[in-house]
């Protein structure tokens, strides 16, 4: 006799995570932090500052603020498989087009339209369909889909430097758009909805309620704006900072890979301590891991010591947009899920372009990187806060008795 299960968790799920984890890990690989390997040759050709320079990876990402708000309703209305495959096609011209570029506003256009259009169809309504595919086990999905994205900006960048100094920064440009155009759109075709359970999306057991979008979604968003701008700085200054301080070229994206590649055992480890814990706990535990451990990079000074620290850091990085993603996934309604990811995470990806370019900023103030990575530290610290205090809140409304509200563990 059937139970269901198998109408309920169809083994394409797992098709869906792996397309979701190869998509994410190129396009996000390149707007998050691809761009570092790109700031001191463009520095170099062109005679820019690196404020100006980290720029160009801000509009970028403030592109995919914008956009994934937009593309996050749309997903909840459409077919997630058109939205992906207009992003595909976005970010691939974009690329293509940079090989091409003279001046600095050309960057800033070319980077916000990738953005917008691509990053923002690429991240919020994947993520979202991953949560929408999986009843149980859904802080898992989410972290192996989020760990091909944390192992996309280890080997962008790193493959981006080889690029560069073999064949210079605009063929480099000009070999990734073709690269991107070729895996993106097939794995587009492969993103599809999941099948509905009595005229209605399935839902994760114990998962209830969304709490009032008025209180809640401010406070998630602020929490991620925290955490991004703290994350970003070595996503975008680490390499350059290794290279400032040992001298190496493209050797210095080594363990800015080796962090990432660690970034996607956490995610995995922190996406299966959601299903255990809860999505809060977890995200907390992150945050705490990456926020104490940020402030050393500036401590170390041989190559060796950043091949050895970059991965313990890594390992709660990559735990902690996993905690973000499942949390918004765990209280929000299945109707509303990409909408409310892309809201969250455009306070996301504006702390990711704020942290950027704050770093470059002080960078160019000081000649030193001391007080990027202290204020990455003190915006991890604030994100910290306000998690405990969203916590602390549900967990005295559980104790009220008010658990109508409440996401429970699935």
């Amino acid at each position: 006799m059937s139970t269901g299960r198998e109408v309920d968790e169809p083994r394409f799920r797992w098709v869906i995570v792996t397309a979701a984890a190869l998509l994410l890990g190129m396009a996000m690989g390149m707007l998050v932090n691809g761009l570092s390997a790109f700031v001191i040759p463009l520095e170099i050709h062109f005679g820019w500052n690196r404020a100006d320079v980290a720029a160009i990876n801000s509009f970028g990402l403030i592109g995919i603020a914008l956009g994934g708000i937009l593309m996050g309703f749309l997903a909840d209305r459409i077919s997630t498989r058109a939205i992906c495959l207009s992003g595909a096609m976005a970010l691939s011209l974009s690329l293509l087009v940079a090989a091409h570029a003279d001046a600095l506003w050309q960057f800033h256009a070319l980077f916000f339209f990738a953005g917008a259009v691509g990053g923002g169809a690429l991240f919020a309504p994947v993520i979202a369909l991953v949560g929408g595919w999986f009843h149980t086990g859904r802080g898992l999905a989410i972290g192996i889909a989020s760990a091909g994205q944390g192992l996309g900006q280890g080997l962008v960048p790193y493959t981006a430097g080889h690029l560069i100094e073999s064949i210079g920064w605009q063929s480099a440009f000009t070999a990734l758009g073709v690269f991107a155009l070729l895996t993106l759109v097939p794995l587009s075709f492969l993103l599809m909805r999941p099948p509905s359970v009595g005229g209605r999306a399935p839902q994760a057991p114990g998962e209830v309620a969304l709490l009032s979008p008025r209180i809640l979604l401010p406070a998630l968003s602020l929490a991620v704006l925290g955490c991004c701008i703290g994350m970003a700085v070595p996503l975008m200054h680490l390499v350059p900072l290794i290279q400032g301080v040992s001298g190496a070229g493209a050797e210095a994206g080594g363990p800015l890979l080796a962090m990432l590649i660690a970034a996607v055992a956490g995610r995995l480890f922190f996406g299966r301590l959601a299903d255990i814990l809860g999505p809060i706990p977890a995200w907390m535990a992150a945050t705490a891991w990456q926020t104490a451990l940020m402030l050393g990079f500036v401590l170390l000074d041989t190559m060796q010591s950043f091949w050895i620290y970059a991965p313990l850091y890594g390992f709660g990085y990559g735990g902690v947009m996993t905690g973000v993603l499942i949390t918004v996934g765990a209280l929000t309604p299945p109707a509303r899920r990409a909408s409310a990811t892309g809201i969250v995470l455009a306070f996301g990806w504006a702390g990711h372009a704020l942290g950027g370019w704050q770093g470059g900023h002080f960078f160019d103030m000081t000649g030193a990187y001391f007080w990027t990575f202290a204020n990455a530290t003190a915006a991890g610290a604030i994100n910290l806060v306000i998690v405990a205090l969203i916590w602390m809140a549900l967990r005295r409304r559980m104790a009220a008795g008010s658990t109508s509200d409440l996401p429970q563990p699935s």
